[in-house]
């Protein structure tokens, strides 16, 4: 009954993953205005989130080939997303922190490094391998120690960078502020302050990623020292909160004002009664929260 019910939140969860990612995707494509160099590193995160989403919903554990087809596709598409949001941040940190306007030019270093990157880890992954994702039956160390390397261990790498970089930005735009408090600047206090407030949002990003593999990651520890004494709730928090990251990254990263204005400028042509129920921002606004980028 346990593994029917984890087996169960582990596909909700990725189900609502799917649709937030898709959604983001679906913007990308339908709206021309939104394919510019910050939202097509979206759009790969959002790609990234709806393929490792589907494959943690299909697969069938009784069959070997599929459940390795499964398991190494949601390894690769996993690992994708969360090198994308290294991509990220690092536009983010070269544009405001060292003021270059060359990002663009690392668009095709950034493919090759995320998917690249993401096929290595996955081929690593099938060394000394001999359990996929729902076919937890394996007990070699080898297997466990090789999805450590892989999965874990780029994960909180680019936490830890994720973190360090966004504190570097919002460490440089709490110091501009400053300055222009002490030159009563009030005009570049205001455009300071208002992209401030937009990046400070970014800052809890890395939260996102540590939010939905803290439990994953105690859970894996757990199972390593403790093969034979899994804590049922330790893994429903594990499945339920790795299953929503697509979902967190569409809202955090998708969900911006750009996206939202150009939903919003879409609704204006349909009759009055449907546009009152999207809500409207002052143009001043709209852009903020990609403006540095």
């Amino acid at each position: 009954i346990g593994d029917r019910i984890l087996a169960a939140v582990g596909s909700g969860t990725a189900v609502l993953s799917l649709c937030g990612s898709a959604f983001i995707v679906l913007c990308y494509l339908l709206f021309k205005e939104l394919r510019k160099f910050s939202f097509k590193l979206v759009f790969f995160l959002a790609l990234s989130d709806m393929f490792c989403s589907f494959f943690s919903i299909i697969g069938d554990p009784s069959d070997g080939f599929f459940c390795y087809a499964q398991d190494y596709s949601a390894h690769f598409f996993c690992v994708a997303s969360f090198l994308w949001t290294t991509t990220i941040a690092f536009t983010l940190h070269r544009t405001v922190v060292k003021h270059k306007t060359d990002v663009e030019d690392f668009g095709s270093l950034f493919n090759l490094y995320v998917w690249g990157t993401s096929l290595a880890m996955t081929v690593m992954r099938s060394i000394g391998s001999d359990s996929g994702t729902w076919c937890w039956t394996g007990t070699k160390h080898t297997g466990k120690v090789a999805h450590f390397i892989t999965f874990y261990a780029p994960l909180w790498g680019a936490i830890l960078y994720n973190g360090f970089t966004y504190y570097q930005v919002n460490r440089m735009l709490s110091n501009a502020t400053r300055m222009a408090v002490g030159m009563s600047d009030r005009s570049y206090q205001f455009d300071a302050g208002a992209d401030k407030k937009a990046l400070s949002r970014w800052g809890y990003y890395p939260l996102i990623l540590i939010g939905s593999w803290a439990f994953a990651t105690i859970n894996r520890v757990h199972n390593f020292f403790y093969p034979g004494h899994k804590i049922f709730w330790l893994s429903f928090a594990d499945v339920c909160f790795a299953g929503l990251m697509g979902l967190f990254n569409s809202i955090a990263y998708g969900l911006n004002s750009s996206v939202r204005r150009a939903i919003a400028e879409r609704f204006e042509m349909y009759p009055e009664r449907f546009r009152r129920w999207v809500p409207s921002k002052p143009k001043g606004q709209q852009e903020h929260e990609l403006a540095s980028l």
